[in-house]
């Protein structure tokens, strides 16, 4: 009971970081019609911004608690400086171009990327440490579980939830989604589709940021950070479907559990886990679980 109580709540802590990431990939997706592998060098910004905003907060002998602020913070500063730079310097380019051009285009973007982490924060780890032990543990049971992973958990459903309030309640995401569906007809209608594109790529590099900040606290800060992201969030996006938040919240429980799964019971299997169920969901749902509304041509 204990062993199956730990899986679980180690899978959905894994899952609740891991959604922040992939549902600003899927959001990108859906609305610019990017693959964008850039996304995982966002989230390292993300993570080495934060880790260095936490280390100074803690230089300067502000509280602990406060770090969670500069976390956010600190993605919202790579979100105001990166995204505008990319989107408008950069992809705005290559929008009526090959999608397979626009893919090699945000590689590109990622070994860029990848090299200035280094130039700017060298190869040696960060730590953010201070953040995770400031929120303790909470007993429950037999088993103690980190107040940090519980809030991290309530972050990534605030964060869902907003982003589907946003979408499907507002008038903002009832224009997103008209651009969605067919960005000619929204432009013909008065709709600015290049301002609903830069905003929605604003906010996708704004969750990839947030994603990294607040995983800084609970891992060690360093080069390759950017790989494994990119490669698990894929796998996320793809099991869910591709453009659906939906889709990356069960991607990410379903991969969240199946490495917890295979960590605790099979260690060796853990990375070849996440592809097995990604191969079996896809043989039956080549689309993913929640397929994305194809936009219509005129």
């Amino acid at each position: 009971m204990n062993l199956a109580a730990t899986i679980l709540f180690d899978g959905l802590t894994y899952a609740a970081w891991l959604f922040i990431v992939a549902l600003g990939l899927t959001l990108v997706f859906g609305v610019l019609k990017i693959l964008n592998i850039a996304h995982g060098s966002f989230y390292a910004v993300g993570a080495y911004a934060g880790a260095s905003l936490v280390a100074w907060l803690v230089s300067m002998k502000f509280s602990p608690a406060l770090s969670v602020g500069a976390l956010v913070l600190a993605a919202a500063g790579v979100a105001a400086v990166l995204a505008p730079l990319t989107e408008r310097g950069l992809l705005r380019m290559f929008y009526h171009r090959d999608e397979v051009l626009l893919v090699l285009v945000t590689y590109a973007l990622f070994l860029i990327l990848e090299d200035v982490t280094k130039l700017l924060w060298g190869v040696n780890p960060y730590y953010a440490a201070d953040t995770y032990q400031a929120f303790g543990n909470l007993q429950l049971g037999p088993i103690a579980y980190a107040g940090y992973d519980l809030m991290l958990v309530g972050v990534a459903l605030a964060a869902g939830g907003l982003c589907w309030w946003v979408l499907n309640r507002t008038r903002q995401g009832k224009i997103v989604t008209a651009v969605i569906h067919n960005a000619e007809m929204a432009a013909s209608m008065g709709v600015n589709v290049s301002r609903v594109y830069t905003g929605a790529f604003v906010v996708g590099v704004f969750l990839a940021a947030l994603g990294g900040a607040l995983t800084a606290p609970m891992i060690s800060v360093q080069p390759g950070l950017s790989v494994g992201v990119i490669v698990v969030s894929f796998a996320v996006v793809i099991i869910g479907g591709l453009g659906s938040i939906e889709g990356a919240a069960l991607g990410a429980v379903v991969v969240g559990l199946a490495r917890a799964a295979s960590v605790h019971l099979w260690p060796a299997a853990e990375l070849f886990s996440i592809y097995i169920v990604m191969a079996v969901i896809l043989v039956f749902r080549p689309e993913g679980v929640f397929q994305r509304v194809q936009a219509r041509k005129i």
